[in-house]
Formats: C-alpha cells, structure tokens, sequence
C-alpha cells in the first residue's frame, strides 16, 4: 500500500512539472510567434542543470552575435588558467638589475585598482630593465571599428599597461590629466574627435565638466617613460632577458578583475585576461593561442564550435549559439561555488541592469548582457520561486525596434519562468 502511495505521488508531480513545462513553452511560442518578431533572428534556450531537463529551445543550435556575452567565455577561460591573484610581471634579478617582463596584467596605475604591491616590489631596486617584446598580438581585434580608437571602451591591448590604457582628464583650472606626462598634450577646443588618430594629442573643450576617458597611443618609449615617471627612477628596454628561471610577482586578487570585466562589461580587462591566460602557458602574449587552447581542450566537447576572435566581444566577427553559452555556464556552475559563481554576474534590477529583472523581492536573474547596434543578449542563470537554478542563452540579433522593446518581452518570458517552474 506504501509503494502504492509513493508511486502515485510520484506520477502526479511528473505529470503536474510536464504540464507546468508544457504551459511555459506555449505561453513563451506565442510571444515568439508575435508580429514583434518578423523580422529579427531569436535564440532561447534553457535548461535545468540538476535533472539535464530542456526547458525551452529555441534555435539553440543557430549562430548568433554575441557582444559582450562573449566575456562569458573570456571569464571562463580565466577561471581554468588563473590561480587566486592576477600574475602582474615576471622578472629575474642579475647582479644590480632587475629584468622585468609584462604579462599584460591591465591592473597597474589602474584608477580601479589597488597597485602598490607591484610598485613596492619595483621600488625596492635601483636598476631596472623591461623586455616588451613579448607581445605577438595586435593592439586592436579583428573587426573593431577603427574610429572607435577615441572611445574609453575600446583601448589598445598590450604586455605592460599602465593606467588602463586610458588617459583620464577632469574639470578643473587648469584640467586635472592622469598621467600627468599627458598635461600639457591636452588643447583646449571644441572638436569633433576626443584624440588624434595617430598621435596622443587630446581635446577637451572650455565648456565641458565631464571627466573624460580616452584611450592613448602606447608604444615601448612610451611605457619606458610613464614607469619611469612614476618609480621615479631610470628604466631601461632590454632587448631580452638573461638566461635563468623566471619569478612571478602577483598583484590582486583575480575575483576583483572579474566582478569589474563582468559587471561594468570592461573590455580593456577581458583583452588583458586573455593575454595573462597566454603568459601561463608561454612566455609569448598572444590572445588567439589562448582562445585555440581552450577551445582544443578544455572546450572540446561543444557541439557547435564558436567563431571567436577576441576576448571583449567588440567585434561582429564573434559567432556563438546560446547552446555554446548554455555549455560554458553550466561547466562553471558545476565547478565554481555558487555564491562565488554568481557575484561575477550582474544582477537584476542592480547596477546595470537596475531598470530590469527586478527582484520580486529578491533578485532572480543573475546574468551577462551583450549589447551592439541592433543585436542584444543576455545569458546567466535564473533562480525560480520554487529555489531551481537555471541557465539560459537569450539571443536578439538583427532587430530594428528600440533594445526597450525587446527587453519588455524577454522580462515578460523570464517572470513567466521564475513564477511558474
């Protein structure tokens, strides 16, 4: 009689989740099936990482855009090559000297981020050399819109820099310019571009009051001369390093580097990691031989192999199913604590997703948005009311409607989710 009882207990919750799953999927075709979606290209999956359960699909398998949900997978390949602090420089000591070589940590002089142990660490010596020649990569991704090169969302990539890339300029009399080696390059006109293309002289009009953020022009001179500045100190190029065992000396914490690439969807920081994920595996810096590696094998089992050319997801060359983001999140869900797992993500109605997916009352979508002209997505995990934990890949490519519209009725179909499943 017991079995009896159990077993159709049993039943009855099969057959009530099937219709709760059949009753979410018709509610979510008939938006999908809306005038709204014509002409636009949609992918929707989900699923239930604890029973492997499919929720919804929905050209999960098709190639879409991702933008900035390509981070996804920078913070992934992060989380497997990264140890618990960022690997700030390698260096041998000979005789006096101090050979230093960057690996691309983006943390230095970075207005963010805590530098003194780096800079303690380069104080403590008289003479110091750096090799730059390390860096086989380009400073800008393949299909990065050139005039973006002014923009502070778009900053060269490179092994040794310093402060951000970016030069910082304040309101002030006279403007306050961060470096100050910058100071006197700053004119003040109104003018149609923030820098010159080619050379780092910048424009900052009388009228503004905005702080502005503007990528500079980093050559070896450059960065030889900005260090120096700052050590206060005679710093040298070496060509190359000496022969002998390279030391690590490490600066942050890793998890402060991802919550910043993954909440403020920085760019410079996902280019960087890419290229510290390079230097755990050579000595050479370059972004492209980090992305093959994972991909040969920590991701080898993805069922639809990305196009993925960088590491920010500036460019429009980047092709990702929500099959493949579903894949990743889902590796990290099960490798990663969740709580850790979750603080790197943005969470909804916070921060910058603070006008969507608010809590009811607490948060319940804790997820990566991806936004270029005409396409955005967003992938992450959503928590239901009944405490199951979802991942999902929602993907809008190739819409003329505002992004507002859009994100109305992906809110409409993730309440629906959270309240019903």
């Amino acid at each position: 009689m017991k079995r009896l009882i159990l077993y159709f207990l049993f039943s009855s919750l099969i057959i009530g989740c099937s219709s709760t799953k059949r009753g979410i999927q018709k509610s979510t075709q008939k938006v999908f099936n809306s005038e709204f979606y014509d002409n636009q290209f949609t992918g929707f999956l989900v699923v239930n990482p604890q029973n492997k359960d499919t929720l919804l699909n929905f050209n999960g398998e098709k190639y879409f855009t991702p933008a900035s949900n390509t981070k996804i997978f920078t913070l992934f390949t992060a989380l497997q090559h990264l140890s618990d602090s960022i690997p700030a420089l390698k260096y041998i000591q000979q005789n006096d000297t101090l050979y230093i070589e960057g690996t691309g940590d983006p943390t230095l002089l970075h207005s963010y981020f805590e530098h003194n142990k780096t800079l303690d660490f380069l104080k403590k010596y008289d003479n110091i050399s750096i090799h730059l020649n390390n860096f086989q990569d380009e400073k800008f991704g393949p299909g990065w819109a050139w005039e973006d090169y002014q923009y502070y969302f778009q900053p060269e990539k490179g092994p040794f820099p310093l402060y951000g890339n970016v030069t910082t300029i304040k309101a002030s009399s006279p403007v306050k310019v961060t470096p100050s080696y910058f100071q006197d390059s700053v004119i003040r006109i109104n003018f149609s571009r923030n820098r010159e293309l080619q050379k780092n002289t910048f424009y900052y009009g009388p009228s503004r009051k905005e702080t502005l953020e503007v990528p500079f022009k980093a050559d070896t001179a450059l960065t030889k001369k900005l260090l120096a500045k700052v050590l206060g100190k005679i710093v040298k190029i070496a060509t190359k390093l000496p022969e002998g065992e390279k030391r690590i000396k490490y600066s942050v914490p890793v998890d402060s580097v991802y919550k910043r690439m993954m909440i403020e969807s920085d760019n410079f920081l996902a280019e960087q990691l890419l290229l510290l994920c390079s230097s755990t595996l050579s000595d050479t810096l370059n972004s492209s031989k980090v992305r093959e590696y994972i991909l040969e094998n920590e991701l080898a089992d993805l069922k639809q192999q990305p196009r993925w050319v960088d590491g920010s997801g500036l460019s429009r060359y980047n092709l990702f199913t929500p099959e493949s983001m579903v894949h990743v999140l889902s590796k990290m869900y099960q490798d990663i604590p969740k709580e850790r797992l979750l603080s790197f993500f943005p969470t909804g109605g916070q921060g910058t997703l603070k006008d969507w997916y608010p809590g009811n009352p607490e948060p319940y979508l804790f997820a990566k948005t991806g936004s270029v002209g005409n396409n955005h997505n967003i992938s992450g995990y959503l928590i239901t009311k009944s405490d199951k934990t979802l991942i999902f890949s929602f993907m809008n490519n190739h819409f003329r409607e505002p992004s507002s519209e859009v994100k109305k009725r992906m809110e409409q179909i993730f309440e629906d989710i959270r309240d019903n499943y």
